[in-house]
């Protein structure tokens, strides 16, 4: 197993929980460019995806997960299981994303 573990499941097969510290998440709210909704309204008209909110998103995603690896490192938690994604639009001109999950100390079934 690597030194930390996020997993979407409810446990890690091979492994057993013998500490858990509760939810913990990592937020992010990140504005759009002006380039970008123009972009974005030219593909509302022609279609196609806006390359340019797919890397905003992906990029929103990997920091809503460092900040909470982040969160259940600071509580002495080795893994994040049930981990979920959620997002939402926040006054159309920013996108708001948390990882959340339950952080827990996991070690090998013997």
């Amino acid at each position: 197993m690597e030194d930390f573990i996020i997993v979407t499941m409810n446990d890690i097969p091979g492994y057993e929980v013998t500490k858990v510290y509760g939810e913990v998440f990592g937020l992010i709210a990140r504005s759009r460019n002006m380039f970008s909704n123009i972009g974005a309204g030219f593909r509302t008209i022609f279609g196609g995806e806006v390359k340019a909110y797919t890397r905003l998103l992906t990029d929103s995603r990997q920091q809503a997960i460092d900040r909470m690896a982040a969160e259940a490192k600071k509580k002495g938690a080795n893994g994040i299981i049930a981990m979920r994604f959620d997002a939402s639009e926040l006054g159309n001109i920013m996108t708001e994303v948390a990882a959340y999950g339950t952080a827990v100390t996991v070690r090998k079934k013997k």
